[in-house]
């Protein structure tokens, strides 16, 4: 069994499968020791939980929440190109996208939602290095997208 899955549900998550891309891509690519994942929107159970903007429609704590279930995603998405999770050796990257209202600046507190999710789960592993942006909109009137970059051994 995959030990950080093992860690996953220890602290009471299970890895979702792969969300169903909205567009023309796919969602995880593997270029040598990389795993790029595509933007992942918070879907739980096929459906976003929410829509519209960070400081509007959506509070500040919803959005971290959403954003730790884009944390899930792009593990799912790691997952459906490697296998196993247990290949990832370090996340290297969190971009976090946030539809906000033109008065909202607490973006990096939102991708705190995955950043502080991944040290949980990888530990010194999930340090990385993080953007976090205030957009208009987002796909399907998403609150928050996410993607990440992973680095990954064959061991």
């Amino acid at each position: 069994m995959s030990i950080i899955e093992d860690r996953l549900r220890e602290l009471g998550y299970e890895v979702p499968e792969v969300a169903a891309p909205v567009a023309a891509y796919v969602p995880a690519l593997r270029r040598g020791n990389l795993v790029y994942t595509s933007g992942q929107l918070p879907f739980a159970d096929g459906a976003l939980p929410a829509t519209g903007k960070v400081g509007a429609e959506v509070s500040a704590e919803q959005a971290e929440e959403l954003a730790r279930q884009c944390a899930l995603n792009g593990l799912a998405a790691a997952r459906g190109v490697l296998g196993s999770l247990d290949k990832i050796t370090q996340v290297l990257k969190v971009t976090a996208f946030v539809a906000s209202d033109p008065s909202f600046t607490g973006q990096p507190a939102v991708a705190n939602g995955a950043s502080v999710f991944l040290g949980r789960v990888f530990g010194d592993m999930g340090i990385h290095v993080r953007s976090a942006v205030g957009v208009a909109v987002l796909p399907l009137d998403a609150p928050v997208e996410v993607e990440f970059v992973f680095e990954v051994s064959d061991d």
